[in-house]
């Protein structure tokens, strides 16, 4: 039985040593060239005395950095990945909460670490990977660990404005790993496009089948998702067969027209999530590539990543929602309702999610642990720990579940109970409208709407008071040139919220 991420590792550089595993425009790491240097900086982490600490790889985004996050595991510690894009004041928190034992750092990143209040021990890769490797250090450490024993945390914004880091550990990280692989299908010809930052969880769908498969992992410039055709051009380049993006990046290229030109025509396989997919931006996906497969996915960072999916199986008029169908095995899911009952067939529910693929919890902070991470309430007979995800769905008539919106998306407006995600996704069936996001600001009391497209406000307006209720219909209706993202390709909202306030 595995108990150990490294085992995939080990596993795959005795089958296929040579073969690339992570590349991006500059450097490519084979196999053996990941675990090589990942078995130095194990070693080099433990003659300097540091096991079972969190230990932070500030590095960019590319290949050298997986080897840094194992090499980090290897020395029985847990990785904790940041990225200078981050912003600093989010930078300077992490540190704060995590008083690290060390800092992993590329010739690039050493010089900023001074100026997020860091005084701690850094190290330099290239120094960590000329380390001779010994052998009796790495056997003492895996000889010691266990399936429970954390291997990242990434940290997760806060309700409060103060990051959660989330603990995640060998168990989770493998039954989401096995799970997610036979869903989507992966395998040693899989040839993924990562485009999620390496700080968050997503990554983990490349980063670990990579290893499981023998896969090859391209990390995409960033730039290119400002440039759809050259972004399918780099897809049809690399030869990339897979790709697991948020909604967003995959309606950079449908909705400015980059089919019309050119199709990324070595796509088997299209996992997407984070965001509602709006149909009409879906329907151009499917129209142009008829033989790939799409599969919707679902889940928190708490549950390690996604616990949900929905391979996409029949039409999809305007104005209907993509399921996210069922869970993984192994997980299960409860819909409660404000009672802490199991919400009604047809009924909106808090998702709440229970199993192995569970995260240890947020890291040195029991108290909001133990709001989110809660004891089922339809279990009285033993100890059993639910996450609560703040989300909201319920069971269609085929009994699949439908995600409806978060929490903090449902307002009262005029003495109505509103999900904003009905507003966009009525404004999203405009034929004009290429993507749309709804706030509410609270200090107006104001529902307002940004949108991209070239439909004008006043055509919007119209079209959403046939579609909604009154009370429903935006008072404020913004158009975008482009709509603002975060660094992991999501609608950024907060953004938005800010910039109405501002205004």
């Amino acid at each position: 039985m595995q108990r150990n991420v490294l085992e995939y590792l080990e596993q795959i550089v005795k089958r296929l040593p040579d073969k690339t595993a992570y590349a991006d425009e500059k450097t490519e790491m084979t196999f053996a060239q990941v675990s090589q240097n990942a078995l130095a900086i194990g070693t080099f982490l433990r003659e300097k005395g540091l096991y079972k600490q969190p230990v932070v790889v500030f590095m960019g985004k590319h290949p050298r950095t997986i080897a840094a996050f194992f090499g980090v595991v290897y020395a029985g510690c847990y990785y904790v990945p940041i990225d200078e894009e981050m912003p600093s004041h989010r930078i300077e928190l992490i540190f704060k909460s995590l008083d690290p034992g060390a800092v992993i750092c590329d010739s690039l990143t050493a010089a900023a670490l001074g100026k997020f209040g860091y005084q701690g021990q850094s190290y330099l890769y290239d120094e960590m990977i000329c380390t001779p490797v010994r052998e009796d250090l790495i056997s003492r450490v895996r000889d010691r660990q266990i399936d429970t024993d954390p291997i990242y945390i990434v940290f997760t914004s806060g309700s409060t404005g103060i990051p959660k880091g989330v603990v995640a550990c060998h168990r989770s990280v493998i039954d989401y790993i096995e799970n997610l692989s036979s869903v989507l299908g992966f395998n040693e010809d899989t040839v993924f496009g990562n485009q999620t930052p390496l700080y968050v969880d997503a990554c983990l769908k490349e980063l670990y089948p990579t290893l499981k498969f023998g896969a090859t992992t391209y990390f995409i410039p960033k730039e290119l998702f400002m440039f759809p055709l050259k972004l399918v051009e780099y897809l049809n380049d690399k030869k990339i067969n897979t790709i697991c993006w948020v909604v967003s990046a995959l309606t950079i290229i449908s909705s400015f027209g980059t089919f019309d030109r050119l199709v990324p025509k070595y796509l088997k396989t299209i996992a997407f999530g984070s965001e509602v997919f709006p149909i009409k931006q879906f329907n151009l996906w499917r129209k142009n590539l008829p033989e790939a497969r799409f599969v919707n996915l679902y889940g928190p960072t708490e549950a390690t990543g996604m616990s949900c999916y929905y391979e996409v199986d029949r039409e999809f008029e305007p104005g209907e929602m993509i399921p996210i169908g069922r869970p993984f095995s192994n997980t299960d899911i409860l819909l409660l309702d404000e009672n802490n009952r199991e919400a009604s067939f047809g009924e909106p529910g808090e998702i709440c999610i229970r199993g192995t693929p569970l995260t240890l919890g947020y890291y040195k902070d029991f108290e909001r642990t133990g709001e989110a991470f809660v004891q089922n309430p339809l279990n009285n007979c033993y100890p059993e720990l639910i996450y609560r995800t703040g989300d909201i769905g319920r069971y269609n008539e085929r009994g699949e579940l439908e995600f409806i919106s978060r929490k903090d998306n449902q307002i009262k407006h005029m003495g109505h109970r509103i999900e904003l995600g009905e507003i966009e996704l009525a404004a999203n069936m405009h034929m004009k409208v290429n993507t749309a996001c709804c706030i509410f600001d609270g200090s107006s009391k104001k529902i307002v709407l940004y949108y991209v497209g070239d439909a004008a406000k006043a055509e919007v307006a119209e079209f959403l008071k046939e579609k909604l209720p009154r009370y429903m219909v935006p008072n404020v209706i913004e158009s975008l040139d482009m709509m603002p993202l975060t660094a992991n390709g999501k609608i950024d909202r907060v953004f938005l919220k800010e910039k109405y306030s501002k205004r």
